[in-house]
């Protein structure tokens, strides 16, 4: 009898050391500086801050936080819900409501091929780097309305986090820097170069007659002598493969200011009624239009042009000559440039899975 309960003991023990042979050690959650590859076509090499490389992991993460509601006071709002996807990463009403149900001041930029941008962030260039801005939104009032005390505890109390922390930047330890510096990976990571006008230009798409006499009034000047060659003279602004010229500018808006704009951050009066020179990229899906979203389509865009602008001191240089004329531009004139506006649109950009929340 002793024998067998000795027997059974030592087969139990053996299944008992098998089984646990057969077990396989969680891997150790390590830090993973592989780096991001970034595609960006026939574009200038971006100038990446060499403090915030961009890493498969840290990307990865400022993704994830991008499209946290948690982030919010009261869970119930993410960066995407103001920025989002299908709208080339602006909104498409014109202010934003935040988690208390009121309006913002302006309407929400476009947060694509942020990496060319050198020259501070929102619209009166407030923040000086990327990563300042991405945590402004989080603490506005008007947005988000949370403490970055609150909301490093919110995330803190998420494994997935930690982990992703660590694999991002070599801690579990969560910190309003640590998203700050993710956030700007993310968003350093959105961009748009296959536009109908990129493919286009690469011999891979063939623009139409209206679009290439966009195209070419564009590009042209103004020319109030020669009516016939007078152009739209829009790339003295809009100009560069992005579109944009990374300043501050007075389009004729307005001769008296609710609004200041770049003063609102430097203090000087030469900087009232300036805002930032967005991208025309993606133009046609951006609407509602201008720092207060005042135009709702392009061809009211247009016609600000096109039909004389407002008086003011600061008023940018390049427009003060058609001021008072305006563009010259015939009802054809426009019809054909919006045609050659909507090349810029990145299809791509509005369904890539690499930008999409990766919380669904």
């Amino acid at each position: 009898m002793k024998y067998h309960i000795w027997v059974a003991t030592l087969l139990s023990a053996a299944v008992f050391v098998s089984s646990c042979g057969d077990e396989v050690p969680e891997k150790e959650i390590e830090w993973d500086k592989t780096a991001y590859k970034l595609d960006y076509g026939s574009f200038p090499a971006p100038q990446i801050a060499e403090d915030n490389p961009l890493t498969e992991q840290g990307v990865a993460l400022g993704r994830m936080l991008f499209y946290e509601k948690a982030l919010s006071k009261d869970g119930s709002m993410a960066c995407a819900n103001c920025h989002k996807q299908e709208y080339a990463f602006t909104d498409n009403d014109r202010f934003s409501i935040g988690v208390e149900g009121l309006p913002g001041g302006r309407q929400a930029m476009s947060v694509f091929n942020m990496a060319w941008h050198s020259n501070e962030f929102f619209w009166d260039g407030r923040a000086h780097l990327l990563r300042d801005q991405a945590l402004g939104p989080i603490q506005d009032p008007l947005e988000m309305n949370e403490t970055l005390e609150n909301a490093v505890a919110k995330l803190t109390e998420k494994q997935k986090y930690k982990d992703q922390f660590m694999r991002a930047f070599g801690s579990e330890e969560i910190t309003s820097e640590a998203i700050s510096l993710a956030l700007e990976q993310f968003m350093n990571s959105i961009v748009s170069y296959q536009s109908k006008y990129d493919k286009y230009l690469a011999g891979e798409a063939t623009l139409t007659d209206s679009e290439k006499r966009g195209l070419d009034l564009f590009f042209a000047e103004f020319n109030p002598f020669f009516p016939e060659e007078s152009g739209a003279d829009c790339a003295h602004c809009h100009g560069g493969a992005n579109f944009e010229n990374d300043q501050y500018a007075n389009n004729g808006l307005d001769s008296e200011f609710e609004d200041f704009g770049r003063e609102d951050a430097t203090g000087d009066e030469n900087d009232r009624g300036k805002f930032k020179v967005t991208s025309l990229r993606n133009i046609e899906v951006t609407g509602p239009y201008m720092h207060d979203g005042r135009f709702t389509t392009l061809e009211e865009v247009i016609d600000h042009y096109n039909s004389g602008l407002k008086p003011s001191p600061t008023l940018d240089p390049a427009l003060e000559p058609n001021r008072e004329t305006g563009l010259m531009l015939t009802e054809q004139d426009k019809k054909d440039l919006i045609a050659f506006l909507k090349t810029l649109t990145d299809h791509e950009l509005l369904t890539n899975p690499a930008y999409s929340d990766p919380h669904k």
